[in-house]
């Protein structure tokens, strides 16, 4: 079994924009690809699970999705990195239904591991949100980091609460 990097797309590899869908309005968190590179060299595979809410209220369409995560997993492999694959939940409880893929819940977590043969357990996930941290653990991931670059949140089922991403990574190197 292969251990896995799991991060939140908004708000964690980039600036969080409502519905962001246009490649002008991304711009990558500053640690982002060292974050991802410290941990490709370690033998995790690197993953993006994100709630896409947008496309089920309208906002854009999965076609203007696709286009931004092209252009996205361009830009990490331009940076040596390898985004495995990028999972997303296309709908919302109010508009288009319940699904088991929409972060609180483990659906992408879980089609990862399945998919990819992955540990969850000691795999990592990073997210900007308690639902993401709540899906992690929901999927048995042990090792969870809640990124607060604003330092809103006091408390969090988060193993810890990060303001910058090499906090994640700077520990081990140290």
């Amino acid at each position: 079994m292969k251990r896995a990097l799991f991060l939140d797309r908004d708000g964690v590899v980039n600036i969080e924009i409502n519905y962001l869908y246009k490649v002008e309005d991304f711009k990558f968190i500053e640690g982002i690809f060292e974050l991802c590179k410290y941990y490709q060299n370690l033998g995790y595979m690197i993953f993006v699970v994100t709630n896409q809410s947008g496309i089920a209220r309208g906002y854009y369409s999965e076609d203007d999705f696709y286009k931004l995560t092209l252009w996205m997993i361009e830009e990490f492999k331009k940076n040596t990195i390898e985004v495995k694959k990028i999972y997303f939940c296309p709908h919302h409880p109010d508009i288009s239904s319940t699904c088991n893929c929409r972060k609180p819940k483990p659906g992408m977590l879980l089609e990862a591991k399945e998919e990819f043969d992955i540990d969850l357990e000691n795999s990592i996930l990073v997210g900007d949100k308690e639902s993401d941290i709540e899906a992690a653990i929901s999927a048995g991931i042990k090792e969870t980091y809640l990124f607060d670059e604003k330092k809103i949140y006091n408390k969090s089922k988060a193993t810890r609460i990060v303001s910058k991403l090499e906090e994640i990574y700077s520990v081990n190197t140290k």
